[in-house]
């Protein structure tokens, strides 16, 4: 019964990550001028090195990597490619709901 519920958690939270990323929008865009990129390119390098920390490196320095992955997120709002889509409240509490749901289910195996 615990694995039937952690699998009903994962995809509960694939669900509720797609849903709330349905209204999340990364757009690109030419600069003639290399310093209008220097956002874009450290994101994508930030994310990319934090990404990997997370994965392969030890406990004891992977806070380091967190730090990494969250300055490489304000870089990509700070770059302004991120549209965010109006949407409704009921529908952000769905899938918000969705989200956290599986995210317990996986944790501890009940909601």
């Amino acid at each position: 019964m615990g694995f039937f519920n952690k699998i009903i958690g994962l995809i509960l939270i694939v669900l509720g990550v797609y849903y709330l990323g349905k209204n999340v929008v990364f757009t690109t865009q030419f600069s003639p001028y290399w310093w209008r990129d220097l956002s874009a390119a450290g994101s994508v390098l930030c994310l990319s090195s934090g990404v990997v920390g997370v994965i392969f490196l030890p406990s004891e320095t992977r806070s380091w990597s967190w730090v990494l992955v969250a300055l490489g997120i304000i870089l990509v709002f700070l770059n302004g490619n991120v549209i965010l889509k109006p949407t409704s409240l009921w529908y952000f509490f769905a899938s918000f709901a969705t989200l956290i749901t599986g995210l317990k289910l996986v944790t501890t195996g009940r909601v």
